[in-house]
């Protein structure tokens, strides 16, 4: 199944380079040594939330299953491996016919997680599972990472919508992806058209301070614009005199203008001198859109001002200051040999510094409280106990290398705000703290 099966206008190209060349030397020395057929389990987690978060977010899952699927070595991929002696003709060989077929679980997108939380397990060959590494980490530590930080900024928006403007702010692709991602943590709505195009992400925009500049007079830029897009446009009104423009705009627009925008400034100030000139004007229904180097804390402080909603761009784009997870992709388990049903042995890596993993396949579940709030996160490897059963949070994404999970965006979204709401209420506090689930590990 292709993007296109979802209604999605563009497929996603080859990911076969989206790689570190030790997978490939790595794969180059297993297939000499027979160690690559032999039955392996793969798990992402994290060993920590970033400093003072409280829960992480699940985003980029369905990025992945495309990752996966369109992970193929085509003739000039491999005529690049080959010119650069990457790896050997033998090597070569068995890339060109490379397809997963294994099988990968995964929390499902927008779900919260929590240290150790095996937020993805991939299971197949050591050959096949070991290359999709580097892409996995990297689409699950970014989307994750913007994902978390615009849940943070939704809990501090409340009902107020959030839309996000942050193309300009990073890698013009990574935009797209945090588009996506933003989405799934809880805006409403993006700037980007390409994420737009690609995901059928709302999309917004009306005009910058430069649209005001090119005219003669701030006048006849909102006369142009109104012109234009109607009178429910948005007008930016910070260019000269904030009091000026927007008379300006309520007698170019009349009391029936959309919106204004306020983009710099004491916020909290003009959003209230604002909506009392708007008031006085006739214009009730006018709304106040502010933006501005936004970040959860000052959503938060203009909890209490008239403003109607929000733009986010440079702190969502990079987390919020954590534009990445930690997440890491570890060998928990493999084959005892290369028959196919040798049983599984666990391993794992034993190191100072923190960097210790925990071997074994292991399950997830999250116990409830008798009011139906999550008291902890559970991880074992053994059998699961029967109360939780009905609670595990690993589904299946891809069975025998057949994509099962594709869902639309929404999906994602409201399972997020679901998740959310079941986790006690000091989650949704800005302020430091530690993790607000405890991890038991069984």
């Amino acid at each position: 199944m292709s993007t296109a099966d979802l209604g999605l206008p563009v497929d996603v190209p080859s990911t076969a380079l989206f790689t570190d060349r030790y997978e490939l030397t790595m794969l180059q020395a297993a297939l000499r040594s027979g160690a690559a057929h032999r039955h392996s389990v793969f798990e992402t987690f994290t060993r920590r939330l970033p400093a003072g978060r409280r829960y992480g977010v699940v985003a980029g899952t369905g990025r992945v299953l495309d990752a996966v699927e369109n992970f193929r070595f085509d003739g000039p991929v491999l005529d690049f491996l080959s010119n650069e002696s990457v790896v050997d003709d033998t090597t070569l060989r068995w890339l060109a016919d490379y397809r997963f077929t294994g099988d990968i679980w995964g929390y499902p997108e927008g779900e919260v997680y929590f240290p150790g939380s095996p937020i993805l397990r991939v299971e197949g060959s050591f050959a096949e599972a070991v290359m999709l590494e580097t892409v996995v980490l990297s689409i699950l530590n970014h989307d994750s990472a913007i994902a978390a930080a615009a849940s943070r900024m939704a809990v501090a928006a409340g009902d107020r919508p959030l839309m996000e403007m942050g193309a300009r702010r990073t890698h013009e692709l990574a935009a797209v992806a945090a588009s996506r991602a933003a989405y799934v943590g809880g805006f409403r709505s993006s700037s980007n058209l390409a994420a737009g195009f690609r995901y059928g992400l709302p999309t917004i925009g009306t005009s910058a301070h430069a649209f005001t500049l090119v005219h003669d007079s701030e006048r006849d830029a909102f006369t142009a614009q109104v012109e234009s897009l109607g009178s429910g446009t948005t007008l930016l009104v910070d260019t000269y005199d904030v009091a000026t423009a927007v008379r300006t705009a309520v007698e170019v627009a009349g009391p029936e203008l959309g919106s204004v925008r306020i983009d710099s400034g004491d916020l909290l100030l003009l959003a209230h001198r604002v909506r009392q000139q708007l008031d006085d004007l006739g214009a009730t229904r006018t709304r106040i859109v502010v933006t501005s180097d936004l970040d959860e804390y000052a959503i938060a402080s203009l909890a209490a001002a008239p403003v109607d909603a929000y733009g986010v761009g440079t702190s969502l784009v990079v987390g919020s200051g954590h534009p990445t997870c930690s997440m890491v992709y570890k060998l928990v388990a493999r084959g005892a040999s290369d028959a196919p049903d040798a049983p599984l042995v666990p391993v794992a890596k034993k190191a100072l510094g923190g960097k210790t993993s925990v071997g074994g396949r292991k399950w997830a579940a999250r116990r409830l409280d008798r009011e139906g709030v999550a008291e902890a996160e559970v991880i074992g490897s053994g059998p699961v106990p029967p109360d939780l059963v009905d609670r595990q949070l690993l589904v299946p994404l891809i069975r025998a290398g057949e994509v099962l999970a594709r869902e639309p965006l929404d999906t994602a979204r409201t399972r997020h705000i679901t998740a959310r709401a079941a986790l006690p209420l000091s989650a949704t506090q800005l302020s430091q703290g530690e993790p607000v689930l405890p991890v038991e590990m069984l």
